[in-house]
C-alpha cells in the first residue's frame, strides 16, 4: 500500500530535481530517500526516474503518477486545515447521582452550574455510585456520606409526607400510632426502607399499602393528591406537601459530594451551585 511519505518523497525529487537537494529538504540521508523511492517503485512495478549523469527526468509512469500525487498531497492538506483546526471536545464531568435526591434540587443544581465542562449524569443507588467513583466511571457523586467525613454538605431527617390538606398536616409532631389508620405508599428508593418499616411494626402500625414505587416523583404527586403519606427526607416536601416529624423517628442523612481521583476543574463550580441552591429542610454542614 502506498504511502504519504513515499509520495512526498516523491514530489520533493520532482520539485528540487534532485535526490541530494531531496533529500536535505526532507532532512533525511540520500541513501534512505533513495531507499524509499525504490520501494515506490517496487510496489508500482516500473521505474518513475531515469536517473541521468547531471539530471533526473520521469518516466511515462512517473509523468502519469506527478498529477495524482499532487491531487492526493492537496487533499491531505485540506484535511489536516479543516480538522486539525476543529476545536477539542472538552470532556464533561460525568456527576453521579442519587435517585432519591430532590429532582427540583437537581434541576436548580444543573441551572446554576457554570463549570466549562459539561454535565453528564449517571443516577444510582449508594453502592452504585460508590462503585463507579472507585473504577472511575464518574468524576464526582452526590450521593450519602458519612456526617464526619470532609466531604459532608449537608444533613436531613426523615418525616411523614402528607397532602396540606390532611388533618394532621398543622402538627409539629406525630405519634407512629397516628399513623395506624392511614394508606401508605413505599419509597422503593429509600435508604432506609427497611428500617421504616421496622419501627412501625415494633409500634403495631401496620397500615394498607397503596402504592409502591421507586420513582420519588410519583410517589409524592400521589401524596399531594392524597391518595396516602409516606416517609421522606424532608428536601423532597414540596408544594401541597407538609413534612412532620415523627416522634421516636431519629433517622437522619448526610448528603456529600464524592470526588473521584482525578480532580476536575468543573467541581469546584458544581459545589458552588450545591451551596446555592439546597432547598429547605437542608442543614449546612461545616464547610464541606
Amino acid at each position: 500500500m502506498l504511502s504519504r511519505i513515499q509520495l512526498r518523497q516523491f514530489l520533493s525529487v520532482v520539485d528540487t530535481g534532485s535526490f541530494t537537494r531531496a533529500a536535505n529538504a526532507l532532512n533525511i540521508t540520500q541513501p534512505s530517500l533513495s531507499s524509499g523511492i525504490a520501494e515506490l517503485e517496487r510496489q508500482l512495478g516500473t521505474r518513475l526516474f531515469i536517473r541521468e549523469r547531471r539530471r533526473i527526468r520521469l518516466t511515462t509512469a512517473g509523468n502519469e503518477l506527478l498529477p495524482l500525487a499532487r491531487s492526493i498531497e492537496r487533499d491531505f492538506h485540506e484535511a489536516e486545515s479543516r480538522v486539525g483546526n476543529l476545536p477539542v471536545p472538552i470532556r464533561p464531568l460525568k456527576v453521579g447521582v442519587l435517585d432519591s435526591l430532590s429532582t427540583a434540587w437537581l434541576e436548580a443544581i444543573i441551572n446554576q452550574y457554570r463549570g466549562e465542562e459539561p454535565l453528564e449524569l449517571v443516577e444510582g443507588g449508594e453502592r452504585e455510585l460508590l462503585a463507579a467513583i472507585g473504577n472511575g466511571s464518574i468524576d464526582v457523586a452526590l450521593t450519602l456520606v458519612r456526617a464526619d467525613d470532609d466531604c459532608a454538605l449537608y444533613e436531613e431527617d426523615y418525616c411523614l409526607a402528607l397532602p396540606k390538606s390532611h388533618v394532621l398536616a398543622d402538627k409539629a409532631r406525630i405519634a407512629p400510632e397516628d399513623v395506624a389508620g392511614e394508606t401508605m405508599m413505599a419509597r422503593r428508593s429509600c435508604e432506609i426502607l427497611a428500617d421504616t418499616s421496622r419501627f412501625f411494626t415494633e409500634h403495631g402500625v401496620r397500615p394498607r399499602f397503596a402504592m409502591r414505587s421507586a420513582n420519588d416523583d410519583r410517589v409524592m404527586a400521589a401524596v399531594r393528591a392524597g391518595i396516602g403519606v409516606t416517609v421522606a427526607p424532608r428536601s423532597l416536601g414540596g408544594r401541597g406537601i407538609a413534612m412532620v416529624e415523627i416522634d421516636g423517628f431519629s433517622r437522619k442523612r448526610t448528603i456529600g459530594l464524592l470526588q473521584g481521583l482525578h480532580s476536575k476543574a468543573g467541581t469546584a463550580q458544581l459545589l458552588r451551585a450545591l451551596r446555592s441552591t439546597a432547598p429547605d429542610g437542608l442543614s449546612p454542614l461545616g464547610d464541606g
